[in-house]
């Protein structure tokens, strides 16, 4: 989640950010940055749940293949009846509709499969970690009242779906009793290409050892240089100096004096990704060398052309079998 311009203390940002990208969650850091998160709406909340009830609809037919026959086995004829087949029923529903989701919201830190998938999480209304009892309170609301609604379904789920249509962030019934919200965790910033290598810097940056310069390392600064402008001073700039202090504990050897970090970074991941590309291209050529791809059409190389004839010598022209001396036409 990317840092946005800082607004006043209680300000809820809403709508389009300067940046141009939707920011309408209302979350604000510590610091007063507004961050750039997207409320999950309506089409993205319904595409997560049909693939719970997917994934429910495999724990109720795990537990029915598991837990029936284990009673059967473990407890004597006398005992089972209709009364404990229908509270294992009960149990069964409560522990797919209501355990499913709390569970897996709290052991994947918001996320159950479906919104893993289509890139959801749920948080608490400041932005922190979902709660216990926040994922219960909403788990409990959504079965009663929205899905699978036992309480007068098609109204219920009427209601719901309005509910999350007029509401600002796109909460739910179950949003609005437990104090939570769904977000994207996945941003909407076109990927940019990082800066490349000032001229200054290009010598130095020939001469790197690159060896211990991990990939983790490196996507983080790319995903500096690419949304720097994006953070307000002075944490852009705080930002960088440990970055660089990161990169120059794993680099060799040490830069110019007075450069600033950013134009630093830059050089370093651009060589890295230069010789990123070469490396990749020699191993194209080896592989190629190796297995040809028969769908490639063999470049045949062209026939030797004969030495030029000394002078006054007329070059031999070459005589049809048919017209030769001995196979006479």
């Amino acid at each position: 989640m990317s840092a946005q311009p800082p607004v006043p203390a209680g300000t809820v940002p809403t709508g389009v950010d300067p940046a141009g990208h939707w920011a309408d969650a209302g979350l604000v850091s510590g610091e007063a940055v507004a961050l750039d998160v997207r409320a999950a709406r309506l089409g993205s909340r319904v595409l997560a749940l049909l693939i719970d009830i997917v994934g429910q609809l495999f724990c109720a037919a795990l537990l029915a293949l598991t837990l029936t026959p284990l009673v059967l086995i473990v407890l004597p004829d006398q005992v089972v009846d209709r009364a404990l087949t229908g509270a294992l029923e009960t149990l069964g529903l409560v522990l797919v509709v209501v355990g499913y989701p709390v569970l897996w919201e709290r052991l994947n830190h918001g996320r159950t499969p479906g919104k893993l998938a289509v890139g959801l999480r749920v948080v608490s209304a400041d932005g922190g970690p979902v709660q216990w009892r926040q994922s219960l309170t909403r788990a409990l609301v959504g079965a009663a009242v929205e899905w699978p609604g036992l309480v007068l379904p098609l109204l219920s789920w009427v209601a719901g779906a309005t509910v999350m249509l007029t509401d600002p962030r796109g909460r739910r019934l179950g949003d609005l009793v437990a104090g939570t919200m769904v977000v994207h965790t996945r941003t909407t910033h076109p990927w940019r290409a990082a800066p490349g290598i000032v001229a200054p810097l290009a010598g130095w940056a020939a001469t790197l050892d690159l060896t211990r310069l991990d990939d983790a390392l490196a996507l983080a600064v790319r995903q500096y240089l690419t949304r720097g402008q994006q953070i307000v001073e002075p944490y852009r700039s705080r930002l960088a100096r440990e970055l660089w202090r990161e990169v120059a504990a794993v680099t060799a050897p040490t830069p110019p004096p007075g450069v600033p970090e950013p134009l630093l970074l830059a050089a370093v991941l651009a060589e890295r990704n230069r010789r990123g590309s070469l490396r990749l291209r020699h191993q194209r050529v080896l592989t190629a060398s190796l297995w040809p791809d028969p769908a490639t059409p063999a470049v045949v190389a062209p026939a030797a052309a004969d030495p030029p004839a000394p002078a006054g010598v007329r070059p031999a022209v070459p005589v049809p079998r048919s017209a030769s001396p001995d196979h006479p036409a």
